[in-house]
């Protein structure tokens, strides 16, 4: 025990009173130690208390100045997460802390916590900023809703990749969704910008003919103009997925977050080149037909295609 303490400048020492060695290195020589009584007997002390060995912690850790113990929890074929629901499910129906105890989970778990918190901010301001760059650049919200719209349908690919795969969601898989739908507007917004040329200049053609636009001229403006976007979207795609392909066969340290991030990446492409070519264009004739039947002329972006007709 401590019974006093030596200040030699800033520095302090405690000063302990214990047995000798030889009186304490085994545990007969502590049952024999001597303990006096009130009458001045002396009785052994393994005839008054029960003297054992036990193991203890290997290392007394301190966090936030209160000693804690850690429990690791191994995971394999499932999800962090959901080891992690079932965990303290069963730890808050089959266990009672004393007084003054706490039980944190940490690890991984914290981490993915901490990450869709952030989640939750970050990505409905990155959708506002996207809904409204796409307006500037549409100024229509029905071309807006049809990208928006239409996106879900392109990531129905990395899901089945995924599954494929069997990886479980993650942060990393989170990261590669969001970049599968960043592609899939550009792509969705490329294809947009030309069916509306194309549309513009088969309006002006039956403008100098004298004569109304009609679902023929409607339908060969959308052809037309996706036809002439199928080699730049297809190069496109190709060029992703052979790059993230090497990306999915990489070894070494941070693969594995590498290819989580890829995955929903190379098998969303094939449902983006799906969407790109046949669903936009097909929601884009329902749209317009509306217009065509009602007799109204429909509104063009030539400006916009003229400013672009050079890409690709």
């Amino acid at each position: 025990m401590n019974v006093a303490e030596s200040v030699e400048g800033l520095e302090r020492y405690p000063i302990n009173l214990r047995y000798p060695r030889e009186l304490r290195d085994s545990l007969e020589d502590l049952q024999l130690l001597p303990l006096i009584t009130p009458t001045g007997a002396q009785i052994p002390l393994g005839q008054v208390a029960a003297i054992s060995v036990s193991d203890g912690p290997g290392l007394i850790r301190t966090e936030n100045a209160c000693p804690n113990g850690w429990v690791y929890i191994d995971v394999a074929d499932r999800d962090v997460v959901s080891v992690v629901n079932d965990a303290q499910a069963a730890v808050s129906a089959q266990v009672d802390l004393p007084p003054r105890y706490a039980l944190t989970w940490s690890g991984q778990y914290e981490y993915i916590e901490r990450a869709k918190a952030r989640l939750m901010f970050v990505i409905p301001v990155v959708l506002i900023i996207i809904l409204v760059l796409l307006y500037l650049n549409f100024r229509n919200f029905a071309e807006v809703a049809i990208i928006v719209g239409t996106v879900p349908l392109a990531l129905v690919g990395g899901v089945w990749l995924l599954h494929a795969l069997d990886y479980n969601l993650s942060v990393a898989v989170g990261v590669g969704f969001i970049t599968l739908a960043g592609v899939a507007v550009e792509t969705g917004v490329l294809m947009l910008t030309y069916l509306d040329r194309a549309l513009q200049l088969q309006r002006d053609k039956a403008k100098s003919e004298n004569r109304a636009l009609t679902i023929e001229d409607l339908n060969d403006a959308v052809t037309n103009g996706a036809l002439h976007r199928v080699r730049p979207i297809m190069m496109t795609v190709t060029t992703i997925i052979i790059g993230l392909i090497t990306v999915m066969a990489g070894e070494g340290a941070g693969s594995e977050v590498m290819r989580r991030i890829a995955a929903p990446m190379v098998g969303g492409m094939t449902s983006a080149l799906v969407l790109t070519l046949v669903v936009i264009p097909a929601v884009y004739v329902v749209w317009k037909r509306l217009s065509v039947n009602q007799g109204q002329e429909p509104s063009g972006q030539l400006g916009q295609a003229e400013r672009v007709s050079g890409i690709g």
